[in-house]
């Protein structure tokens, strides 16, 4: 178990704390996009996967949890708008796959 950031006292630590938290985010974003395949499975439409709307209010709460805990809200609103822009192409990738 790599100890938590605040108790770090080298590099090493720092560094096994970042590759275990990146495996945890791998796993989370395992699960997201899941998510995106049960999209994919339940919208009747192509035309329901882009949801413009949708992608604006999940960026901007990210960004306000972001803001929220201190961390760089411009670093989040990129790295989301990459997540979901991939999201949705994954997704109708899949509605494509599911309709063939």
């Amino acid at each position: 178990m790599p100890k938590l950031p605040e108790n770090c006292q080298t590099m090493v630590e720092v560094r096994e704390g970042v590759d275990a938290t990146d495996r945890e985010l791998i796993a989370l974003l395992d699960k997201r996009f899941g998510y995106m395949r049960a999209a994919a499975r339940i919208k009747q439409s192509r035309e329901a996967v882009r949801d413009e709307d949708r992608k604006a209010s999940v960026i901007a709460a990210a960004v306000a949890e972001a803001e929220a805990c201190g961390i760089p809200a411009d670093v989040i609103a990129d790295i989301w708008e990459r997540l979901v822009e991939g999201s949705i192409a994954y997704e109708f990738t899949e509605w494509d796959r599911i309709r063939d």
